[in-house]
């Protein structure tokens, strides 16, 4: 006769029969351990907890290093750093790393918002508004302490050319950084009927431009980026120096040649010479009038090397109305200006083709305020007094603020 199983051995069974149970699959999906089934866990789609048995405990996220590197080669003296937070002060210089070869660098970890900051020299501050940069940014600075003004002088009195022959004066401006910084090098503009751009005594009318006074301005509170000026004099065969074609009333059509005694012979020349920055992108060209319309055929056929153009009260008329034309296909070149600046007056200055012009430039993809500005001056007529009055604002857009600045 068999005996029953005792009360303990079916408490045993019972409680092994539960566990079974308890991993089984439910509607929630499978259990959170593989069991005896082989199958592996299913992935996690939640963070993992730190320090959770079998998590790795994470790395602490490294800080951004903020790095200014002052470049200066100029007036003896120590250079140091003051600024408005992250271990700087406006009251108390801090000291810079000299990598040598006209190099100074503080870097930090600590810059969690936009930092200001100025380089002294010996007691002197740098030349210009604070610097800025932002947290984990790079930022180079080409400073000036003493100079504040930039010059300029006919470089080249009788300037000899084959492209086109002839022989004519070349100004040169110098801004005030190159002056005193050899650190630093400079983009270069390029500008039409030189004679008039410096000086009342050998401007037409006695009306110049101005344009050194406009520059040591914008380089005194940084909304002009420091630029050197090439302009080149036109001579008594204007008309036919500026013009790309022949018109029917005028004649003209030497501007393929005027344009290549530029590109292979004055540029050459400047870049040599100075320290430049001879890219496309640091190279503009600017002119009025006939200047303009030049400038703007420049934007056309030579845009690898002229990346910037700027046409004031362009004579967009001429040769019924060619350049609009020219600049349609512009759309389709490998090459065309980063930025173009075109303007006029609403009074007797050819306002209605102008804007056509403009109205070409967006039709071809430019927009305005981004990179193409397009001033209707009210009041303004066709001469040098309302070009000056303009060229600050064309200067800043055209070439931009100073960098930290823009």
């Amino acid at each position: 006769m068999r005996r029953s199983a005792s009360p303990s051995l079916l408490l045993a069974a019972l409680f092994g029969l539960l566990a079974a149970c308890s991993v089984s699959s439910t509607e929630d999906g499978p259990p959170a351990s593989s069991g005896s089934s082989g199958a592996p866990p299913p992935a996690s789609t939640a963070s993992p907890t730190p320090g959770s048995s079998g998590d790795p405990t994470p790395k602490p996220a490294e800080k951004a290093i903020t790095t200014i590197r002052v470049h200066y080669t100029g007036r003896p003296g120590a250079l140091t750093l003051r600024g408005s937070a992250a271990g700087l002060s406006w009251d108390a210089s801090a000291p810079l790393s000299d990598d040598g070869g006209g190099t100074f660098t503080w870097k930090s970890e600590s810059v969690s918002a936009a930092l200001e900051v100025k380089p002294m020299l010996d007691g002197a501050w740098s030349k210009g508004p604070n610097y800025r940069v932002k947290p984990g940014a790079t930022l180079d600075l080409y400073p000036r302490f003493a100079t504040e003004a930039g010059t300029y002088e006919k470089k080249w009195t009788a300037f000899t050319s084959t492209a086109l022959p002839s022989t004519r004066g070349v100004w040169v401006y110098l801004p005030p950084t190159y002056l005193e910084n050899q650190a630093a090098r400079f983009p270069v503009l390029y500008m039409h009927d030189g004679q008039n751009l410096f000086s009342k005594d050998t401007a037409f009318g006695g009306n110049e431009w101005k344009v050194d006074e406009t520059l040591d301005a914008g380089a005194f509170d940084g909304s002009i980026r420091e630029v050197i000026v090439v302009g080149i004099e036109n001579t008594a065969a204007r008309i036919d120096e500026l013009t790309p074609t022949s018109d029917p009333g005028y004649g003209g059509g030497k501007l393929p040649q005027y344009l290549a005694m530029l590109r292979t012979e004055i540029k050459p020349l400047v870049d040599a010479t100075f320290r430049t920055l001879p890219g496309r992108e640091t190279t503009a060209i600017m002119g009025s009038s006939l200047g303009g319309l030049a400038s703007s055929h420049a934007g056309v056929v030579a845009a690898d090397v002229f990346g910037l153009v700027g046409a004031m009260s362009p004579s967009t008329w001429w040769d019924n109305r060619m350049i609009l034309g020219e600049v349609a296909t512009t759309k389709t070149k490998a090459a065309r200006p980063a930025r173009v600046y075109v303007d006029c007056g609403d009074a007797q200055d050819g306002l209605e083709d102008t804007n056509d012009l403009a109205a070409g430039y967006e039709a071809v993809g430019y927009t305005k305020g981004k990179d193409l500005s397009y001033v209707v001056q009210p009041g303004a007529k066709h001469n040098e007094i309302y070009w000056a009055q303009r060229l600050p604002a064309a200067l800043s857009f055209l070439l931009g603020k100073r960098a930290d600045l823009d």
